[in-house]
């Protein structure tokens, strides 16, 4: 199988608590490759408390500039992106655009794990009715438990596409819940969220193996389709 795509990634060196040197960005990306994924998405953690979305990105150039040269043609395509952690007033900065997955108008949003007040559903919601975005929320495993059930169909008909790792199908604990969410069309792409060779390696190739046989080749079809659509939408 190949998978075409991959969301949610930390494979730039020294951005975040990802990757920890050039060197261990290369083997994270052999690693891909040798699962079969052509193209990663390198999303640092944005904290706004942190750093502006400008000192932001001169980081992330920085970082990008000791790993582009060392990349080739046996190792994946790499795109630029952005992992934005919620903050007030996220649907009024006029930068988000330039923290979107590269040429694209794709936004990878993580929310705090606790219940979201009505505050943050209204910003949300915002985000989702801007023309010129489109709102992708990272490992929405891990909100399921602090919000009420009604709240995912609820975000699903704005346009908000939920992202899942891995590692959902893998661990035992959450292995069947993740199926019966694919299989219900609840989950539209998948990502690994690998941070290190040994800490939170790559394990795309279990997953996607495991989707396979317990969901289908049409499942896992289904999520390379989606991630090929929202990657061709250039800005």
């Amino acid at each position: 199988y190949t998978t075409l795509f991959r969301s949610h990634s930390h494979v730039l060196p020294c951005m975040d608590d990802g990757s920890k040197s050039t060197e261990e960005s290369i083997q994270m990306l052999s690693m891909l490759r040798e699962q079969g994924v052509e193209t990663v998405v390198a999303t640092p953690h944005f904290y706004a408390n942190q750093n502006t979305p400008e000192v932001f990105l001169r980081r992330r150039a920085a970082a990008w500039e000791h790993l582009r040269p060392h990349l080739t043609s046996a190792l994946p395509h790499v795109l630029l992106g952005a992992e934005v952690h919620y903050f007030q007033g996220i649907s009024r900065v006029n930068e988000l655009q330039l923290l979107c997955l590269q040429n694209t108008h794709v936004l990878l949003l993580e929310m705090p794990f606790s219940a979201w007040s009505s505050r943050m559903l209204e910003e949300i919601t915002a985000l989702s009715q801007q023309d010129d975005l489109t709102v992708v929320l990272a490992h929405v495993e891990r909100y399921l438990a602090d919000q009420p059930h009604v709240l995912w169909p609820q975000l699903r008909r704005l346009g908000i596409l939920f992202q899942c790792n891995a590692s959902f199908f893998l661990d035992w604990r959450t292995r069947y819940k993740a199926i019966k969410m694919l299989k219900n069309r609840e989950i539209d792409l998948l990502g690994s969220d690998c941070h290190g060779v040994s800490y939170r390696p790559p394990r795309m190739g279990e997953a996607a193996e495991r989707i396979r046989r317990s969901a289908g080749d049409v499942a896992l079809t289904r999520l390379m389709d989606c991630a090929r659509e929202i990657t061709s939408v250039n800005c």
